[in-house]
């Protein structure tokens, strides 16, 4: 996927709205065409994706992967455990399916409840088979430069910028937010992509004036519509990777849309932006994990 040509901005914006919905499908029609080479030289993946109880939200992100699945021609096996199934009985699962040669990838669907520790779970998940890119020697080598999973939303927000045709070597890149699954990752690829990179989070000081400086800022602070234009400076880049309901239900971010819009260069919506990417860039490590 590094190598995915760059497409001119306006084919893929709508003015300065990156369509995430768009480029997501873009991405997993070149997939579905290299799954049907893949199966011609008798190469099949399957994803095995566990769910522990039934979290309304995590049904329907794991609905969505299985018919992205479908899809692309790989076959998934969903793993319905009740909420009260022990961590050992979890554990015996995720050993059985690293055994299974049939299986290509495995995906534990966060957040487990909480009498079972998320980490070990991820780390029970041969890394080989960890298309989530969550395990620890993943995160490694992603740090390191070595080949390896990396971690699904960030990867999106890596090619929504490409394929908008958005520079970012040499770019003044600000992350706000710095947790393993999306700050972290995320910064370290934009460093790959020769960004300059600084990371923030809720807790920084002067953080409108940080943010103010950025081209290419990405908001996962986890705090809805926190981000307003003061803290954009004019024809800045924005990727909003937050997801929430706002006072009369409405889908929202983290960046005040509205206020924000008008100030930018690009950004994306919520819904429509970084979400369709992240099961796009999912189904990306699936069809690499069957390569490896």
């Amino acid at each position: 996927m590094e190598n995915s040509t760059s497409i001119n901005i306006k084919a893929a914006s709508e003015g300065n709205i990156i369509d995430g919905k768009r480029i997501a499908q873009e991405i997993k029609d070149e997939l579905k065409e290299q799954t049907a080479k893949l199966k011609e030289q008798g190469m099949k993946g399957c994803l095995a994706v566990i769910q522990v109880g039934a979290d309304p939200a995590s049904s329907v992100y794991v609905r969505n992967k299985k018919r992205a699945c479908a899809y692309i021609g790989i076959e998934s096996r969903a793993y319905e455990l009740e909420e009260a199934t022990t961590q050992e009985q979890l554990l015996e699962l995720i050993g059985q399916l690293n055994n299974d040669p049939q299986v290509t990838g495995i995906l534990v669907q966060l957040p487990v409840p909480k009498h079972i520790d998320e980490q070990q779970i991820i780390q029970a998940i041969s890394p080989a088979k960890d298309v989530d890119g969550f395990h620890p020697q993943n995160v490694g080598a992603l740090v390191s430069g070595l080949p390896g999973f990396v971690s699904c939303t960030p990867a999106g927000v890596i090619q929504l910028l490409k394929r908008s045709g958005i520079a970012i070597e040499g770019k003044n890149c600000v992350v706000i937010g710095r947790s393993n699954i999306v700050g972290k990752p995320m910064a370290v690829l934009m460093l790959r992509e020769n960004a300059t990179v600084t990371v923030a989070h809720s807790k920084t000081e002067h953080l409108e004036e940080i943010c103010r400086r950025a081209d290419i800022l990405i908001v996962a602070v986890g705090k809805p519509k926190m981000i307003n234009a003061s803290y954009i400076k004019e024809g800045a880049v924005v990727i909003d990777v937050g997801i929430h309901r706002d006072a009369e239900n409405k889908l929202c971010g983290d960046v005040d849309y509205d206020s924000v819009v008008s100030h930018v260069k690009a950004i994306t919506p919520v819904p429509g932006g970084v979400g369709p990417m992240t099961i796009a860039m999912l189904m990306n490590n699936c069809v690499e994990a069957l390569m490896r």
